[in-house]
């Protein structure tokens, strides 16, 4: 079983013949992913890397089945690519463009109300399934097939807690890198329900960071309803109030949005909450009693 994306995932890239689009969407071929085409208007017909570009996603909806799209378009341009492929049927929506203003997300988030659907990002790195599908910009070597999720605001923390736990010798099913700006797709709580109900996910690894309050309500939702353990870290334990760190949503607005309060409330949650990165891996393999490589 796999969360969002899979060796079934029938993937399209908008701004397919874009620098990013071109790059990215050969590491994700390289790695296995199924890519069945891209989307740049006006290219419809051409092929690039040996694959149909679409002038619409619905072209590309219609014409190879695409039910998974990854967007590479300038921020400008960003909402309107995801409110295009919501409209033409593709079921999940990767954008990784940074920038976008938060008006469009407004827009977005309204347009996706009551649709089959789901949102990654933006501003985020992408989900991967270990072994099955890169629909992203993460480095596809560093993750090896095991039996740990991670949902991580972070992309390069997402990497580097996939690292530790690859060494701990327990591997990853889903990484979901949902984004770090004030808007987003799906949130902390709604990414950790996804790898709970995954079936060979047998623990959880949950990065956040300052700003918002995401991840209070994962660690509240977990409190009540989680069945498997979750080891967490908060990015931005020196941040200085009121400036705004990294992501466009990590800033602290108030006493519950720093570092510390969110990590007492993740343990007062039942979450194992670890002071750095490079003890996640380590930390699950004791949670779940298996032998640290």
């Amino acid at each position: 079983m796999s969360v969002l994306v899979s060796k079934n995932s029938k993937v399209i890239v908008q701004g397919f013949t874009g620098t990013e689009g071109t790059f990215h969407a050969s590491q994700m071929i390289e790695f296995g992913t199924k890519v069945v085409g891209g989307v740049t208007p006006g290219k419809g017909g051409t092929m690039h890397l040996d694959k149909p570009v679409f002038n619409t996603v619905e072209e590309a909806v219609k014409k190879a089945g695409a039910d998974v799209s990854i967007i590479f378009v300038p921020p400008a341009f960003a909402a309107d690519a995801i409110m295009e492929a919501a409209e033409a049927g593709i079921k999940v929506i990767v954008c990784i463009t940074e920038g976008i203003p938060t008006k469009d997300m407004i827009q977005v988030k309204e347009y996706l109300k009551g649709r089959d659907c789901r949102l990654i990002g933006p501003n985020c790195p992408g989900v991967i399934t270990a072994g099955e599908a890169k629909v992203g910009i993460m480095p596809g070597f560093v993750f090896k097939k095991g039996t740990i999720g991670i949902v991580s605001k972070s992309g390069t923390l997402t990497y580097e807690a996939a690292d530790q736990i690859v060494k701990a010798g327990l591997g990853i099913t889903t990484a979901i890198g949902i984004g770090g700006d004030p808007i987003i797709g799906t949130s902390t709580m709604e990414a950790v329900q996804l790898l709970m109900a995954d079936k060979e996910t047998e623990g959880i690894v949950m990065i956040g960071e300052i700003g918002g309050g995401m991840e209070a309500e994962a660690a509240r939702w977990i409190k009540e309803n989680g069945t498997k353990p979750v080891v967490g870290f908060i990015a931005g334990q020196t941040a200085p109030v009121g400036r705004t760190m990294g992501h466009a949503g990590a800033i602290v607005g108030g006493a519950e949005d720093t570092a510390a309060a969110k990590m007492k409330i993740l343990r007062e949650c039942g979450v194992t909450v670890v002071e750095s990165p490079a003890t996640i891996g380590v930390t699950m393999a004791k949670i779940l009693k298996k032998v640290v490589a």
